[in-house]
């Protein structure tokens, strides 16, 4: 059976779809007589087809990146040419250029949707693009979600309840342990001392903001990993707070060096405050390595992956003193944070296995 991915960007750009993506492309192809190519779009420049890790993927030509989304023309005469050659079309939303794709070619394709997130910030665009979406669900033979808050929350998914399968990401745990380097998270121990962390791109959607807040009354480090449009903004709040010297920004690291990291901090904080924040991979990673959580409540997977009170503490989005009085609770006692870690890593054995993700995906894919 050949199968074409259809997503926004893959590898080397970083994100939590691309890094989906990839899993599943890399992680199933060639097995159980799988065939798994990969259609998106550049960020920018000349379209291309290449293998990668064994795997072939077409990257259609784009200007660039203009709210969130590749300005391609030739990812429709790409998307029209390809799936001719595919038995099923694995499409993962949002990503409206495949949405209006399906809707001007009508592919005679199996269609599995990947539904990831609702888009909330497009205001202008997004009710003219909703019906071409809905119609990609609606022709769908399954619609496979990360976690049940997904299904629960989102408007797009009313309809289609019946239709969504849930099959939980997953992370090679014993790989990110195995990579770690107890000399190096000695030194970075060392070097930042007691420190909460972050791990992601610096987008609105993020909240760091509210994180950065709640360091002002806590008596420990911030450590924040990844780049994004925020960041001057962010450099600036913590000079006017006077925290300038305990908030670390850090270029995004290798997935070899951020085990280190995560092993190394106290607590791992994702504040999120839109429901852009589907899932939360860097969660998975973070537990892997026994890092207690705290995260927002805002109706996704957040909240279903860090269970309140048992891996870590959820919150209130927008509420820098929720999230200093539980990174302080976190921080100021062992015993808790022990047992919180110990939590951590059951629960990533047990639920966010790459192993039982990728055996879940294959039995979605060949379902009849």
């Amino acid at each position: 059976m050949k199968i074409l991915e259809i997503t926004k960007l893959y590898s080397p750009w970083i994100g939590g779809v691309e890094k989906v993506v990839q899993d599943i492309a890399e992680g199933i192809n060639g097995k159980n007589g799988l065939k798994i190519e990969v259609l998106c779009c550049q960020p920018k420049g000349r379209g291309e087809s290449k293998k990668i890790n064994g795997v072939t993927i077409h990257k259609s030509s784009s200007l660039g990146i203009v709210k969130s989304m590749p300005v391609s023309f030739s990812f429709f005469t790409q998307f029209k040419k390809l799936t001719k050659g595919f038995d099923t079309l694995a499409i993962h939303q949002p990503f409206p250029l495949a949405d209006l794709a399906v809707f001007i070619f009508r592919p005679k394709k199996k269609i599995i949707v990947h539904y990831h997130f609702d888009v909330y910030k497009q205001k202008i665009l997004g009710p003219f693009l909703k019906p071409f979406a809905l119609y990609t669900l609606k022709k769908a033979q399954n619609i496979i979600v990360s976690n049940p808050n997904v299904i629960k929350n989102s408007p797009y998914l009313k309809k289609f309840k019946g239709k969504c399968v849930i099959i939980p990401f997953g992370v090679d745990a014993k790989n990110i342990q195995s990579s770690t380097d107890e000399k190096k998270v000695s030194e970075l121990k060392k070097q930042y001392g007691n420190f909460v962390l972050f791990v992601g791109r610096l987008s609105y959607y993020k909240g760091i903001q509210y994180l950065i807040e709640a360091m002002k009354d806590i008596s420990a480090n911030l450590l924040i990993v990844g780049l994004g449009q925020e960041e001057k903004s962010l450099k600036t709040l913590t000079q006017e707070l006077g925290i300038g010297k305990r908030v670390f920004f850090l270029d995004k690291q290798s997935n070899e060096d951020l085990g280190n990291y995560y092993k190394a901090a106290s607590a791992f904080a994702l504040p999120s405050i839109y429901k852009s924040e589907a899932f939360g991979i860097v969660l998975i990673e973070s537990m892997a390595c026994g890092t207690p959580l705290v995260t927002t409540e805002i109706g996704t997977g957040t909240s279903w992956v860090n269970k309140d009170g048992t891996t870590g503490f959820v919150v209130p989005p927008k509420d820098s003193l929720a999230l200093s009085q539980a990174l302080k609770k976190i921080l100021e006692n062992d015993n808790l944070r022990k047992d919180f870690s110990e939590n951590c890593l059951k629960m990533t054995a047990s639920v966010f296995t790459i192993s039982k993700f990728k055996k879940e995906i294959v039995g979605a894919y060949t379902q009849d």
